[in-house]
């Protein structure tokens, strides 16, 4: 090619350079560095925490921020030095983790525990709305806290997560828990759950088809028992069944097929929850008096009231009594019975919404974008944004969406 052909290339490259060009302005680095404290939990019985030292170490190696209140993760079998070693900071008093921008924690906050907090502080716990202090609720308020409860952080499927998580936890654990207590070693009747060759397998009876029902009735039948669901709801049965993959008994609430197959029965789950106020009990004490002796109830629900008319709130240190030789269980918080279990479980749903606060740069980013973390947020900048609790205490609610729009 000829020399002169080039220097013609060259004549229009040197009159585009002499074009206007595009002026490039500077990408802002959204990332926000986040400061994460992890109280030590006062709650009667409260074995797990929020976060394990992998989750934390994610965390860290994101450019965050974490202290932990030595012996917070102890009952979970998560030791200090665990967390030390992928970077927490570890503090020996309680006023020292509240300095953090984000407290996540598992049990709502007490009154005292609030008091610590920093005004405009985000808050990640559960709340427990039924029985939630008036006090408490006002104290959040006037410190502009931003709160959001966990049991009502969504998926994308719009299933509760959190509530998820612990039920299959709940719903299997309950069934082993049965398994001890029908066992010598408790003072029970002395059957293996489950069945063997030319024995008859033990006859388990599950109230309440939802996710509880659902993984304790996949753990019966893995074991080898006989098992029967009762829920009033036929989409829940049928959900059950398809879920589970092979035929189980199941029926709707029949006061006469329920009382022959509960009277009948070697352990009795209640597992029926109620959308607010108190579960169902329909099971009566006449029912529970004609059980066999030494049989099992295990009664999930002990939390909302129960489903049995002879229930009564125990506790890990003391999980059983005896009423008409029936053993019952009626522990509210189970999920703690396995506590490490429980917080892998948890830290898989909280760790990436932490992330996502860091990388969109502030909680309304994330609140804005992400529909399942904005259904979780009863406070925002000390505003009540939940119906629910306003009707309740007779406190105005603001709309959240309008609340996030009017600061954008």
């Amino acid at each position: 090619m000829s020399s002169e052909l080039y220097s013609g290339f060259s004549d229009v490259a040197k009159q585009a350079m002499m074009q206007p060009q595009e002026s490039m302005l500077e990408v802002k680095n959204k990332k926000n560095k986040l400061y994460i404290g992890i109280p030590k939990e006062v709650s009667f019985q409260e074995n797990r925490i929020a976060l394990t030292p992998l989750s934390v170490a994610l965390l860290i190696s994101n450019g965050h921020e974490v202290i932990l209140e030595s012996n917070a993760g102890q009952a979970a079998n998560f030791l200090d030095k665990d967390y030390s070693e992928q970077g927490a900071k570890i503090v020996y008093d309680t006023k020292s983790v509240y300095e953090a921008n984000i407290i996540i924690k598992i049990a709502p906050p007490t009154l005292q525990e609030i008091e610590l907090m920093k005004p405009h502080q985000i808050l990640i716990s559960a709340l427990q709305l039924s029985t939630l202090p008036a006090e408490c609720l006002h104290a959040m308020l006037r410190k502009k806290i931003t709160g959001l409860c966990f049991e009502y952080l969504q998926d994308e499927g719009g299933s509760l997560s959190v509530v998820r998580a612990m039920s299959e936890i709940v719903g299997a654990t309950s069934i082993l828990i049965a398994a001890e207590y029908l066992s010598n070693i408790f003072n029970g009747k002395g059957l293996m759950l489950g069945g063997i060759t030319g024995v008859p397998p033990t006859e388990i009876v599950i109230l309440g088809a939802g996710t509880v029902g659902e993984y304790a009735a996949r753990t019966a039948i893995s074991l080898g028992a006989e098992v029967k669901v009762f829920d009033p709801s036929i989409y829940k049965l049928r959900r059950l069944q398809n879920n589970i993959g092979s035929r189980v008994f199941t029926s709707v609430v029949q006061p006469i097929v329920l009382e022959k197959a509960i009277t009948t029965c070697d352990v009795a789950i209640g597992a029926m929850r109620a959308t607010g106020g108190r579960s169902p009990c329909i099971v009566t004490e006449s029912t529970v008096s004609r059980m066999k002796p030494n049989a099992v109830i295990i009664d999930v629900s002990i939390d909302q009231g129960g489903c049995f008319e002879t229930s009564e709130v125990t506790n890990h240190t003391h999980p059983v009594f005896r009423k008409y030789d029936i053993i019952h269980y009626c522990v509210p918080n189970i999920a703690s019975r396995v506590a490490r279990t429980a917080t892998y479980s948890l830290t898989n749903i909280f760790t990436p919404i932490l992330l996502d606060i860091g990388e969109q740069g502030s909680i309304k980013n994330v609140i804005w974008q992400k529909s399942g973390v904005r259904n979780a947020v009863y406070i925002y900048e000390g505003h009540l944004t939940n119906k629910y609790i306003g009707d309740r205490f007779g406190i105005p609610c603001k709309d959240l969406d309008l609340l996030i729009v009017s600061n954008r």
